[in-house]
């Protein structure tokens, strides 16, 4: 289980995050849902210890992964993909996956299993990063977040700016990693995918949750959604 218990974080002095509870179990996908500025990137950032913390602590079961180094953060099997994608544009295909591969001491056939689900990047694995579509880059962030063959993935916002088509091969991607029993932390604004999607959705205002609400009831009553982030 990874959680997250009262957390608060910023930069430089000012607070952004002022409290925030959540919790992920294997095979769940939770989403991290709120205005724009609630704090929803801080909160993954500070999940992966790329912030400080200025009050609470971050657990993977019995593990205190706040009190660690950010880079010691994956080799406990957290994997991260930021929004913006933040690839070595300048480097191959090949080469941003190898990058992923040195993170984290994963299976043998991780670099393998990355290609099966993005066999586009197969194809482009001489290829600088720079040069790829919009989508494919967002693959090649993905597949260099899952190269560590991660417990659990935090995704921050991975279909903004992407094409319906791209969008739904993202959603099949990130359902069989539940499948798998793969833990996902999802900042998304698409409430359609937000809806296809979550088992709960974690409301975040003015960087404090405020609820917690069930994927089944969402989907119930999409409206729910729209209501409570009067949109």
């Amino acid at each position: 289980m990874l959680r997250a218990e009262g957390i608060a974080a910023g930069y430089g002095r000012q607070r952004v995050l002022h409290r925030l509870d959540l919790a992920v179990a294997p095979g769940e996908i939770v989403c991290l849902m709120g205005r724009n500025g609630a704090g929803k990137t801080t909160s993954l950032r500070a999940i992966m210890g790329l912030l400080p913390l200025m009050a609470g602590r971050v657990l993977l079961d019995d593990v205190t992964l706040s009190a660690q180094p950010a880079h010691q953060v994956p080799r406990h099997g957290i994997g991260y993909v930021p929004q913006g994608r933040r690839l070595f544009g300048e480097l191959s295909v090949a080469e941003n996956l190898r990058i992923g591969l040195m993170a984290r001491p994963g299976p043998p056939d991780a670099l393998a299993r990355v290609l099966a689900l993005f066999p586009r990047l197969a194809e482009r694995m001489g290829q600088r990063a720079d040069t790829l579509s919009g989508g494919e880059q967002q693959m090649l962030a993905m597949g260099r977040a899952l190269c560590i063959a991660p417990r659990f993935l935090l995704l921050d916002e991975p279909t903004e700016g992407l094409q319906p088509s791209i969008v739904a091969d993202l959603r099949d991607v990130v359902l069989g990693l539940r499948e798998q029993g793969v833990g996902i932390l999802l900042v998304e604004q698409r409430l359609d995918t937000v809806l296809a999607l979550a088992d709960r959705a974690v409301l975040l205002e003015n960087g404090t949750g405020r609820e917690v609400l069930d994927g089944a009831a969402l989907r119930a009553d999409p409206a729910l959604l729209r209501r409570r982030l009067g949109v």
